[in-house]
């Protein structure tokens, strides 16, 4: 007997088994019925045989009387029949019966351990919730005792920093920042062809953190090796353009306070460095895009900081002057010189060593700027005429060294720069006297009419003006080039060779400066001639070291890393400010 299965309700059991004990019911019936049916013809029959004359009634009664004895036989087998099956369905109803007792004791036993569960679960739930904002509460003091600890942090870390910063400032240290760019798409071409097997676009060089740059160095055979660098700060391959300017920023300060400013971009053809100092820039339009201004590099961005600040100062008290070279081949050209016409071309100019020991471009072209905008129209007139060419490692390759120059002349009235502005009226009077007085070559080329000349007015104000001159270099380097990589010739392989050199001198003259030697090669390259004041400590110098991450500019970027590293060890002494004061006259 089947016994239901476990789990199911004993009401639908009990109707599934009467259903089928019905259905064997009315099987039996409508068996009576066909047996019944068979008799009816079975009589039938019989009437046929009375009817016929050739039978005798004993035959008719034999026939009749066994026909009677099988229909009686059949019927007792059905009733047979019946009766054990319904014998069968009173045992499987009791067995129902017994089992459904039976689910319905386990059932309840089930329903009481799942009481128990619940009950233990809700306890340990209580429990845990308990727990829980034991551990909240924790979890709050220690993220309030972290944020306190990182408050902390970073206050010694700005201490530390302006520490640092006025001991780079006593020594006369060369400050250098360095920046990872990200992974390009040239990065996956391939690299050096006995090495084709290793993957040259695997990422090498990291930031660790905002001071730290780790480098994974591996070669055939041998283990990874990781080395560090610290330098004043480092960005990683995400930080924007902000970011970096917001570092150079402070420097500009400096410059209306006085000193000399030189921001530079070294690094390997490739590394980001035009990019770190312009900004994006089109095949075929240098212009700046106003609209991606988030994407400006440090020469726009610089500018339109320095006019902000010029701008805060009272008016008339300063004029800005720009000028562009290019260093190429060792050859000094004036990129915003003009012809008869008055159509900008590249001029070779000449760079010399003053009385004074300063470097000094005679004939060299100053345009007078009123605004960013006038700043950055005349340097993408330079820009067009600067030299480029395309590489196997860079499409835009620069194969000059660019230095973009801005001049502030500073006009000082008085005993005392910071005192006579005080009284508006004084300042806006001498502003007056002053503009008689300035030298108009700077303004419009024009010579100053002798009538003026002779004005007393004119005579007192010039005996108490005086115009200091700070500047602002901000120089992109071209890049080293290692010629096996850069697939360069002809022309392009003797600029390659002009552009290591040049980098290779000033290397040497920070080497010298740094082992203080009585003999500094400038001269030996036209482009540590020309950066000789700025290099040699009359200038608050900024190094920005552009960096590939790839394994396969590595070679590349530890010279570069290397070139940082020693930068940064250079003292060249406190750097000089300009001494805005006017001795006054006696009487």
């Amino acid at each position: 007997m089947m016994r239901p299965r476990r789990g199911l309700d004993p009401s639908s059991v009990w109707a599934q088994r009467l259903r089928q004990l019905e259905q064997r019911l009315r099987a039996k019936e409508e068996r009576i019925v066909v047996l019944e049916t068979e008799n009816a013809v079975l009589h039938l029959k019989l009437a046929e045989y009375q009817g016929l004359a050739g039978r005798s009634t004993n035959e008719v009664l034999q026939l009749y009387a066994a026909h009677g004895q099988q229909m009686k036989f059949q019927r007792s087998s059905v009733v047979t029949q019946l009766h054990g099956a319904i014998k069968r369905l009173k045992q499987d109803l009791k067995s129902l019966h017994s089992f459904a007792l039976e689910l319905s004791k386990d059932f309840q036993r089930q329903s009481k351990t799942c009481l128990y569960q619940v009950l233990a679960a809700v306890q340990g739930i209580q429990l845990q919730n308990e727990a829980m904002q034991m551990f909240q509460i924790k979890a709050f003091d220690l993220e309030q005792s972290l944020q306190e600890v990182t408050e902390r942090y970073e206050k010694e870390k700005q201490k530390r920093k302006a520490l640092h910063n006025s001991l780079i400032e006593l020594r006369g240290n060369i400050r250098v920042h360095c920046r990872i760019r990200p992974l390009l798409p040239f990065d996956d071409a391939a690299g050096h062809s006995q090495d084709r097997q290793r993957n040259f676009s695997e990422k090498v060089a990291y930031a660790a953190d905002d001071e730290t740059i780790l480098v994974k160095c591996s070669r055939p055979g041998h283990a990874s090796v990781n080395k560090t660098f610290q330098f004043e700060r480092v960005y990683n391959d995400l930080e924007s353009q902000d970011a970096v300017f917001a570092d150079v920023a402070p420097l500009l300060t400096s410059l209306l306070d006085g000193y000399n400013v030189c921001i530079m971009a070294y690094g390997q053809t490739g590394s980001g460095k035009t990019y770190t100092m312009l900004g994006p820039q089109l095949e075929r339009n240098l212009a700046f895009a106003i609209e991606e201004e988030s994407e400006l590099g440090i020469i726009p961005r610089a500018t339109q900081e320095v006019f902000r600040l010029i701008s805060e100062k009272p008016p008339g008290s300063y004029w800005v002057e720009v000028s562009v070279v290019e260093v190429y081949n060792n050859e000094i050209f004036d990129l915003l010189a003009k012809d008869s016409c008055g159509k900008v071309f590249g001029v070779k100019r000449d760079v010399v060593t003053t009385r004074e020991g300063k470097s000094d471009v005679p004939s060299l072209t100053h345009e007078t700027v009123e605004n960013a905008s006038e700043f950055l129209h005349l340097v993408n007139k330079g820009l067009q005429l600067r030299v480029t060419h395309p590489t196997l490692v860079h499409a835009h390759s620069s194969r000059s060294h660019l230095v973009v120059t801005l001049t502030i002349t500073t006009v000082v009235f008085g005993d005392n720069f910071g005192t006579l502005w005080e009284d508006e009226q004084t300042s806006q009077r001498l502003n007056k006297e002053a503009s008689f007085t300035f030298p108009q070559k700077m303004r419009d080329n024009k010579s100053t009419s002798s009538s003026r000349a002779s004005s007393p007015v004119q005579l007192e104000a010039t005996e108490k003006m005086k115009q200091v001159k700070t500047r602002l270099q901000l120089v992109d380097l071209a890049g080293s080039e290692c010629v096996g990589m850069s697939g360069v010739t002809g022309a392009a392989l003797r600029e390659t060779s002009f552009i290591n050199r040049s980098l290779s001198a000033l290397a040497d003259v920070l080497g010298a400066i740094a082992e203080q030697r009585a003999h500094i090669p400038y001269r030996n390259s036209k482009l540590t001639h020309l950066l000789q004041d700025s290099v040699g400590g009359d200038a608050k110098l900024l190094v920005m070291l552009c960096i590939s991450p790839g394994q396969k500019y590595l070679t590349e970027s530890m010279q570069s890393l290397g070139f940082g590293t020693r930068a940064r060890q250079v003292q060249r002494g406190q750097v000089k400010k300009k001494n805005f004061s006017v001795p006054s006259k006696g009487k």
